[in-house]
């Protein structure tokens, strides 16, 4: 659904109304099936969510895109631990309606601001509108107090045609070159950019293609073990900080006291926090060390992290380990949403996001019944190690990308090759 609609990059508004309204609508849910079934729209909005990375990511130089991504992850970050927060002080007082209520607004600063929001340039490029991409450039340079960098412009896209020095530059389609070309600038003649817009489905098969399938499915196992470990991680938090009475026959269980709700309220709150230094660590080292090694790295750190909590740990020991775990996890996690639209053009980046988003939200469904279902059937030792196959085996695939992204300039409608060190003209 949302290859279709961020294909026209105004998507991510039609998701953003969708998640405010079932998010509020969910706090006046009259039974559990109304709620579940609003909380399921909530979750189809925040589905969008990858049409604003790929969009930030097209306005960001090449030298320092990978810090200005993190910076982008740190408002996730910030929601997180904000959320967290607001349910310590609403849940044990007001209830839960009052936290989905409260929780949804934040989403109408987004309908706010998008008429504010403008355009990626690329986008409009390789739609043809070249007027509408230079007035974006003019008002970005004016903003920044500058003037656009002399010279011709020209764009990645499949039709390649020789510059004629007297062509009306208002008759073609121009982009601002990041790199150097080999002899003349090349342009593309605005009808022509028009009539071969790819469409939804297009995009989806262009995924498939034999330049893209590998990536495109090595990306698919990434984001399903993001997603499943991540969220695996937030719900273990408050599982294993309640298995110990559940599990031990040699305790009492009276059901839960007001001291046990605080201290869990608490664990949430800590092993949020573990997400700046995950950002921190990801900003430090993903334009240095490159992408595929800090996402490899921190997958098997994590795997370290959680190896000791295949045994029932202290409680102080197992908030610490899983502390570190979602440092690991919330790096990597902002690491392969820098990675994935570096590996696919303008044309497709958007559905390329978007569809591994997709699958990752496949790991999102399952992780529950095992950080849920399985601590509570007392089999926390099989819920670790799967746990560890999952996060272990994302770290390898990380390891098989075809490419590293690290400095590459982003591409419109080529495909970067991994047999070189600069892009390669592959037409798709």
């Amino acid at each position: 659904m949302y290859s279709l609609l961020s294909f026209y990059r105004k998507g991510f508004l039609i998701t953003a109304i969708c998640t405010f309204s079932a998010g509020f609508l969910s706090a006046l849910a009259p039974n559990y099936i109304s709620l579940i079934f609003l909380r399921c729209l909530v979750g189809v909005g925040l589905g969008g969510g990858p049409v604003l990375s790929s969009w930030f990511l097209e306005f960001i130089p090449a030298a320092n895109r990978g810090t200005w991504m993190v910076i982008f992850s740190t408002f996730w970050t910030l929601g997180t631990v904000l959320e967290a927060s607001l349910a310590w002080l609403v849940m044990p007082t007001l209830g839960w309606r009052w936290l989905l209520g409260m929780s949804s607004f934040p989403t109408l600063f987004l309908l706010i601001f998008y008429k504010f929001t403008p355009e990626s340039p690329r986008y409009f490029c390789t739609k043809g509108r070249i007027d509408e991409a230079l007035s974006i450039l003019e008002k970005i340079s004016r903003l920044n107090g500058a003037e656009l960098p002399s010279g011709k412009l020209v764009s990645d896209h499949i039709y390649e045609l020789e510059l004629d020095e007297k062509s009306n530059p208002s008759e073609d389609t121009l982009l601002l070159s990041p790199t150097k070309r080999n002899d003349s600038p090349i342009v593309f003649p605005k009808n022509k950019v028009s009539s071969e817009t790819q469409g939804g489905l297009s995009s989806l098969l262009l995924l498939l293609s034999p330049e893209l399938v590998r990536s495109t499915l090595l990306l698919w196992i990434v984001f399903f073990g993001n997603a499943f470990s991540y969220y695996g991680l937030v719900l273990l938090t408050s599982e294993l900080s309640t298995q110990n009475s559940q599990c031990d026959p040699t305790s009492l269980h009276s059901g839960n006291s007001p001291t046990t709700n605080n201290n869990l309220y608490v664990d949430v709150l800590i092993t949020s926090f573990a997400e700046f230094p995950g950002l921190l660590l990801a900003a430090a080292i993903v334009d240095r060390i490159g992408r595929k090694l800090s996402m490899s790295t921190m997958f098997y750190i994590c795997c370290i992290f959680l190896l000791p909590l295949m045994f029932h740990q202290p409680e102080n020991l197992t908030t610490a380990l899983l502390f570190g775990a979602r440092i690991c996890i919330t790096g990597t996690f902002t690491v392969v949403y820098i990675y994935a639209p570096e590996i696919y053009p303008t044309s497709i980046r958007t559905t390329g996001v978007g569809v591994a988003s997709s699958v990752g939200r496949i790991g999102g469904i399952i992780c529950p019944m095992v950080a849920v279902g399985l601590i509570h059937g007392c089999h926390q030792t099989l819920a670790i190690f799967l746990f560890e196959v999952v996060v272990f085996l994302a770290g390898t695939a990380v390891v098989f990308f075809p490419f590293e992204t690290k400095g590459r300039e982003l591409t419109d409608n080529s495909v970067i090759s991994p047999s070189s060190s600069s892009k390669s003209n592959i037409s798709l």
